[in-house]
């Protein structure tokens, strides 16, 4: 259910994407989809992929605030870096009881982000939509503030990460080359970093205040 609300968000997610999200056949994801089908939590249709009723939200985003609550809690107390906390939280997040989780919200002081940015559902369910563009959508001069970074890849995030190219950082697009796919950035540092397309389209920013 995780990977379908990750994958197809308000789409339908096909088989084939949640196969090679989960790395398992697909076969597999389409027999599991029946199950949650007949369980109430999924809407599967053959050929054009699952969507999650009401149900299959809820317990989907229960398991992300889980997940993103314990990527907090690496990256601000056990000395985590913040391209190593996917990976981690995804081990223990089915370890880990609903108590724990409302315990550990309590004492993180319920944040409202994880690591990468990403908002941290409610206790209630509710998810806060925020408008965000992507670092290739903003024009050559303006100054805007990451607001997440949106990639499991540790490689990339440590690159991101290593160059202050992390939620919170200011920073001024300097050229866009479209043709090329590449947008040059500047730190509040002053130090220049050119991304190519994947990395850009991966950094989500918002005007800065």
């Amino acid at each position: 259910m995780k990977a379908i609300w990750v994958v197809g968000g308000s789409e339908p997610a096909s088989t084939k994407d949640l196969a090679e999200r989960l790395l398992v056949a697909p076969a597999s994801v389409t027999n599991m989809l029946i199950r949650l089908q007949e369980m109430g939590f999924v809407q599967y249709e053959r050929y054009h992929g699952a969507t999650l009723t009401t149900a299959g939200r809820g317990e989907a985003l229960r398991l992300i605030r889980r997940h993103r609550l314990i990527e907090t809690l690496l990256l601000e107390h056990l000395d985590y870096s913040w391209h190593e906390v996917h990976n981690e939280a995804d081990r223990l997040e089915h370890a880990v009881s609903d108590l724990f989780t409302e315990r550990l919200a309590e004492f993180l002081r319920h944040p409202g982000h994880d690591p990468h940015g990403d908002p941290i559902p409610a206790a209630d369910g509710t998810l806060k939509t925020e408008e965000t563009v992507t670092l290739g959508s903003v024009a050559a001069g303006e100054n805007v503030r990451i607001s997440r970074v949106s990639t499991e890849d540790p490689a990339a995030l440590a690159h991101l990460g290593e160059r202050g190219l992390s939620p919170g950082g200011l920073i001024m697009v300097e050229e866009i080359r479209k043709v090329e796919g590449v947008v040059t950035v500047r730190t509040e540092n002053g130090d220049s970093h050119s991304l190519g397309d994947a990395l850009a389209g991966a950094i989500f920013v918002e005007t800065a205040r």
